[in-house]
């Protein structure tokens, strides 16, 4: 994306030979919302992962599940975050679909101590390259088989406290020292993401490979954000993210794409595509990309809700908590089940389809319009993201009609999510 100082070669590369989304959001500004919705194509809110450190529900279906009927072999790679990493939690990967798995309950930095099917293991190396490593191993071993697979890796860089690699922090000797280690981090992933295309090279299978690349939020630094805001907001600085698909044997070269796409359209996505549908399927909040990848998509067929959820985070230290079950596991102690991750999230209260708490947004594409409850009422602003992309000039006064019809389609929506949360849907 231009950055006067970053060097991500792999990046960049990869960006030449692929479908680039110039519009692409996560849909919550935090991690674990948004890999709830790259699981499972629905808000995050609808069942209770409402901010860092929640768990996916076990009721919920996830990508891995979906595509698993259809044949397919599946294994997760690196950060987890959606529940404990170790059994027999409900929610962890291999209770979510997942075959293989080699994960970590949070963000982890290098030579980590990973749960190999909830067995921790000591690993070494640069933490995205751990990562990548252990999914090309995986997929190494699919890669003659009959089966087709789904590889889930997920880095836990780049994430304070800042720890790159010495061979990437020197990179940026001239930087600042508080920036160093920011940006070796993420260029220790570009290497990581280019040592996997490689290895998809290497086994000859890359054609027929969908490389979907994206993350979690928005930037934490301001270095390294897509407008006004961060992390943990709502504005497009804690949402707007990068996002590549290369697909070499279906999309043909670099081609771009302005028409706005969230993390919850993966799972839709890669649905229709397989020609999958699953029984007893929740409400979904993605679409389908499968027209955008073919060049056929001109604009998004519904709009794009965003709501963050005014509690709080639960702490899921990997630094802590996987050096304790290792140090465990060597002493032959049986531990309790929870001992090393929170219970799955269940409904405990009914939450209010009247009043909705919080800042939410309502992304009708060229407009974003964001309600804000608190104790004092109810605040509206309205942009035109076409025209003010940093979100600067609210129009609110001169846009009364379309205010309106937006907020009550906001409204509804958060109205049904709250109603599937409480398990309303079909009362």
């Amino acid at each position: 994306n231009g950055h006067p100082v970053l060097q991500t070669p792999h990046f960049d590369q990869m960006a030449s030979k692929s479908l680039q989304l110039n519009r692409f959001y996560a849909q919550a500004p935090v991690c674990s919302p948004t890999r709830g919705s790259v699981m499972t194509g629905r808000h995050p809110n609808r069942f209770g992962c409402f901010q860092w450190g929640h768990t996916l529900r076990p009721e919920e279906i996830t990508v891995a599940e979906a595509l698993a009927s259809a044949g397919y072999v599946t294994g997760h790679f690196g950060k987890w975050h959606l529940g404990p990493v170790r059994t027999p939690s409900p929610v962890n990967p291999g209770s979510s679909g997942f075959d293989h798995w080699l994960s970590a309950p949070n963000f982890f930095d290098n030579n980590p101590v990973l749960s190999r099917e909830g067995k921790a293991v000591q690993k070494h190396g640069e933490s995205s390259m751990v990562t990548v490593e252990a999914a090309l191993e995986f997929i190494r071993g699919q890669a003659d088989s009959p089966r087709p697979f789904l590889a889930v890796v997920w880095f836990g860089s780049p994430h304070g406290p800042h720890r790159a690699a010495e061979r990437f922090r020197k990179m940026y000797s001239d930087q600042p020292s508080g920036m160093r280690d920011f940006y070796g981090e993420i260029t220790g992933m570009d290497y990581a993401v280019g040592r996997l295309r490689e290895g998809l090279r290497e086994l000859d299978i890359h054609q027929d490979t969908l490389l979907w690349y994206t993350s979690d939020n928005g930037g934490l630094k301001k270095e390294s954000t897509g407008g006004r805001g961060k992390k943990g907001q709502i504005y497009e600085g804690g949402l707007r993210v990068p996002a590549l698909i290369e697909w070499p044997g279906h999309i043909s070269g670099h081609r771009e794409s302005d028409v706005p796409g969230v993390t919850t359209d993966i799972y839709p996505t890669l649905l229709d595509l397989l020609g999958i549908q699953m029984d007893g399927q929740p409400p979904l909040d993605g679409v389908s990309l499968v027209p955008l990848l073919e060049g056929d998509m001109r604009e998004r067929p519904q709009p794009i809700g965003f709501w963050n959820y005014p509690t709080p985070g639960h702490p899921t230290p990997s630094a802590k908590l996987m050096p304790e079950l290792l140090k465990a596991q060597k002493a032959g102690e049986k531990l309790d089940p929870q001992t090393f991750g929170q219970k799955p999230w269940k409904i405990r209260k009914k939450r209010s389809t009247d009043s909705f708490k919080g800042h939410a947004a309502w992304l009708h594409w060229p407009w974003k319009l964001h309600r804000k409850e608190n104790k004092g009422g109810v605040k509206l602003e309205l942009y035109n993201l076409e025209k003010d992309p940093n979100e600067q000039n609210d129009v609110t006064g001169t846009r009364a009609k379309r205010v309106r019809s937006m907020k009550a389609e906001l409204e509804a929506w958060q109205k049904d999510v709250m109603r599937d949360l409480n398990e309303e849907h079909g009362a």
